[in-house]
């Protein structure tokens, strides 16, 4: 039947199919992901002194407790 040898040039006949069809687009979202990586990075240097969304709750920076006062607040 086939040999090793044959098996791993369809192998990678496959593979490159795969890559010239899927490639661009992998490329394009490791991209994205570089750009959000370095953005979030410079903000956190930056200390970021934008408030933070926590499960629909306004926080402040560096404090843990909401500004708005739900039902049942003190």
């Amino acid at each position: 039947m086939f040999g090793l040898s044959e098996l791993a040039i369809i192998l990678i006949v496959v593979i490159a199919v795969i890559a010239v069809k899927k490639g661009p687009e992998l490329v394009r979202t490791a991209g994205r992901s570089t750009r959000i990586l370095k953005s979030e990075a410079r903000a956190a240097r930056e200390g970021g002194a934008e408030p933070q969304v926590v499960q629909g709750e306004v926080l402040r920076p560096g404090t843990t407790e909401s500004t708005e006062q739900g039902p049942g607040a003190r």
